[in-house]
């Protein structure tokens, strides 16, 4: 794998680059439409490279390890044809899930224990299999496992979770680099950076993360319902440490504002069930600000769903109709508002790269963080 930084924006930490994979390269900063079990939820592959005009999506080897399982997807050739999906796939490495699964799951050294979902039954994750694992999945980047603390967290379990986080890192990438990707095409492990919002410990971590010489990092444990301030902060210090000419993934974030304040402070790739989450619930994020297309205001309003997004399938129907079909229960609606925040997000990132490679994002960002918070 191979990142070109192309352009920086002269007033912030921005930046404009090229993560060349084998299943193609990647514009960033970028937003990845997360398809947790192989699916993007309501919407059709050829809806994501066609209309959407997403470049890479994201799996999560949590579910897919129970749902279809490691040996389906192994027989099949890999998540991508699994999936009929051949750009590029990143997949986390279930420790996000294994987080958000406290009450049924009990972490020690060798890795982390927990119960099925699905059904109730007991599994080990372990740095080691974790990485077998996503060999099997064949995702383009795999992510290392670690712990993901909660908000709040009191600083003594924040430093004792991120050194269990570093121990478990050496060991997956012992793992990785021991074994070899099982298809046809390279794969790439990015470290995680932890330690909550705590400054002294996110500056241990990102130089441990920095020290393993990976071909990405990311920093997770953020978006966990820390002020967004914190969350700046922690992103702009681990950022100051992390190599320039790596990329670098913010991990479960987030709202449109919080993405442009972030790319802002360098981040390159971006991930979040917000815009297909928020869809299927009737929040809509257009150019034109937040829309709650269940209020009684849209039923007579007949202009594009988007008005900004020529050419998309947002600038053919109308909020008159999107509404109507959230009101008569039409699977319909819930796929149109997906397709409409998917196409937004990724429009929104490809407007910032724009605005970076051309020299004024600065000014660019201020203008649109009061469009995109503003409720219609």
């Amino acid at each position: 794998m191979e990142f070109e930084l192309l352009a920086t924006d002269p007033e912030t930490g921005a930046r404009a680059g090229l993560l060349h994979t084998d299943h193609g390269s990647i514009e960033t900063p970028i937003f990845m439409p997360v398809g947790t079990v192989g699916s993007v939820k309501g919407v059709l592959q050829e809806q994501l490279t066609d209309q959407i005009k997403a470049q890479i999506i994201l799996g999560n080897t949590y579910h897919l390890y129970l749902r279809p399982g490691t040996e389906i997807l192994e027989e099949a050739g890999g998540l991508h044809r699994f999936m009929g999906w051949n750009r590029p796939i990143l997949t986390d490495s279930g420790g996000y899930q294994v987080f958000s699964l406290s009450s049924n799951r009990k972490l020690k050294e060798e890795g982390a224990v927990f119960q099925s979902h699905i059904d109730g039954s007991r599994h080990l994750f372990t740095p080691e299999n974790v990485m077998d694992i996503q060999r099997k999945i064949g995702a383009d980047i795999v992510m290392a496992f670690d712990e993901c603390t909660p908000y709040p967290c009191d600083y003594t379990y924040a430093r004792q979770s991120m050194e269990l986080t570093h121990r478990w890192l050496a060991r997956c990438f012992q793992r990785f680099n021991e074994t070899e990707p099982l298809y046809d095409y390279h794969q790439s492990l990015f470290p995680i950076v932890q330690g909550s919002v705590y400054p002294d410990l996110r500056r241990i971590s990102a130089e441990f993360a920095a020290g393993m010489e990976a071909e990405g990092n990311a920093i997770g444990g953020l978006s966990v319902g820390e002020p967004e301030q914190d969350m700046y902060e922690m992103c702009e210090l681990v950022c100051g440490i992390l190599p320039k000419q790596k990329p670098r993934y913010l991990m479960g974030v987030g709202t449109p504002w919080n993405i442009l304040e972030c790319i802002g402070l360098g981040i390159d790739m971006f991930d979040c069930v917000m815009p297909t989450r928020n869809g299927r619930n009737g929040m809509l994020f257009t150019t034109e600000g937040v829309i709650n297309i269940k209020n009684k205001k849209w039923a007579n309003d007949f202009t594009p769903i988007d008005p900004g997004l020529i050419n998309s399938t947002s600038s053919v129907y109308t909020r008159a109709y999107l509404r109507h079909l959230f009101a008569a229960g039409e699977l319909l609606g819930l796929q149109l508002a997906s397709l409409q925040n998917l196409s937004f997000y990724l429009h929104l990132v490809r407007e910032a790269r724009q605005h970076i490679i051309d020299g004024d994002f600065a000014s660019w960002k201020r203008s649109q963080l009061s469009i995109v918070k503003q409720r219609l």
